[in-house]
């Protein structure tokens, strides 16, 4: 079956014959592993300046570099691998709901857990790990995802900054960022080569492990239409409409799973709604209105509204011209529908940088690489874009690592 996507692996811009897919996969990895490295000696630098708390095992314990991984949430994610969910929520002096477990998604301990129960290492160190091989796994996924829109040179030089990325780092501490970007880039891989099954189990494990199936199901219903019009050209079987319908519903059941499961849980039909306004400044989830609220705080009044009208106008530009044909309309589809999630269900502060982490699409704009004709994908050309760009962005992850993930007692902002 042939895919809604771009899915020839075409010569280079000089001719040149791309590598196998194996060699391909092994470039990859290696090219991944490379940024990883650099990565953890960020943070054993940056770990030398962390004093010791209870949240890296206690203030009279040398910090060490996998307690050093598993700060912030990680900590609620020990709790739950250790002891799981409460069955009764927290409330407070006020009578709100107070921060409790139920705003962590439960894939990402379980499978912490497993490591932990056949290993029997530490949640530190098995949450770190899960998390680094999830990373790995994402890497390939993404890297046979953009191979065929953009060669290979230029998936190259795309993995290479999204793995340098500033909030990167979070690739392999004890959080849920590399699950949720295996489990992304595996939907859309399948829905790229019209997998429409494997897509809708896909969305099932994305319900445990992120609450993202809204925007993937506008990419879903946006592939689906495709698919659709062209049905003089490719007939569609009764059977593929019934996959194809199936992937929807696995969206919708990816944005309804975790909180129904917190409601059969605890008694309490709001208890994901509650939880997630207790981990905000708002008394509830108030779509859109956080954003105002800070622009005006941080750049006022005037400047701030206008940068809310600029930046998702800039965002469309991006996403909408010719420079980025080769995303396909599926990738073009997520890069828009994500921030527009995020600007609808998030309070922006500090951990705004982690939740850029998978707008990897758009670093194929910002490289020059999405032209329907490849122009610039030529290794010379790519290197001066993408070159200076991965010396900020490591720059980047040390000022991530030393300001935002690097608790400071005895409270901090958390990353």
């Amino acid at each position: 079956m042939t895919s809604t996507a771009n899915t020839d692996v075409r010569a280079g811009p000089a001719g040149r014959l791309p590598v196998s897919p194996r060699v391909f996969i092994v470039w990859v990895v290696g090219l991944y592993a490379l940024c990883r490295i650099i990565t953890t000696t960020i943070l054993f630098v940056v770990m030398q300046h962390q004093v010791p708390t209870g949240m890296t095992g206690g203030d009279d314990l040398p910090v060490t570099y996998w307690n050093f991984t598993a700060l912030w949430d990680g900590q609620w994610y020990q709790r739950i691998a250790e002891g799981g969910y409460p069955s009764v929520l927290p409330v407070n002096d006020t009578g709100q709901v107070g921060e409790n477990p139920w705003a962590f998604y439960p894939l990402f301990p379980a499978l912490a857990r497993l490591v932990m129960s056949v290993t029997g290492v530490s949640f530190p160190v098995a949450g770190s790990m899960v998390a680094l091989l999830c990373g790995f796994g994402a890497a390939v996924l993404m890297a046979l995802l953009l191979r065929p829109r953009i060669g290979d040179a230029a998936t190259y030089c795309v993995l290479v900054l999204w793995a340098s990325f500033p909030a990167s780092v979070t690739l392999q501490l004890a959080y849920s960022e590399s699950l949720a970007m295996l489990v992304l880039v595996g939907y859309l891989y399948a829905l790229s080569r019209e997998r429409w099954l494997v897509a809708t189990v896909v969305a099932v494990l994305l319900g445990l492990s992120r609450p993202i199936g809204v925007p993937l199901g506008v990419v879903t219903l946006v592939v689906v239409v495709i698919r659709w019009r062209r049905r003089a050209e490719r007939p569609i079987a009764r059977r593929e409409y019934g996959a194809m319908l199936a992937s929807l519903v696995g969206c919708g059941v990816a944005g309804l799973l975790w909180p129904a499961v917190a409601w059969a849980r605890t008694g309490s039909t709001t208890a994901y709604t509650d939880t997630m306004a207790a981990w905000r400044g708002y008394a509830s989830v108030k779509p859109f209105t956080p954003w105002l609220d800070k622009a005006e705080l941080y750049f006022g009044g005037q400047l701030g509204r206008l940068l809310l009208v600029v930046v998702p106008l800039v965002l469309v530009a991006m996403v909408a011209g010719p420079w980025a044909k080769n995303l396909g309309a599926d990738l073009r589809t997520w890069s828009i529908a994500y921030p527009a999630y995020l600007g609808a269900v998030l309070d922006p502060f500090t951990s705004i940088f982690r939740y850029l982490v998978p707008l990897f699409p758009l670093l194929v704009v910002v490289l020059g690489a999405g032209w329907a004709d490849r122009r610039g994908n030529g290794w010379t050309r790519l290197l001066v874009r993408a070159v200076p760009l991965l010396v900020l962005f490591v720059i980047g992850q040390y000022w991530w690592t030393d300001e935002l993930w690097r608790f400071v007692p005895p409270s901090d902002y958390p990353p």
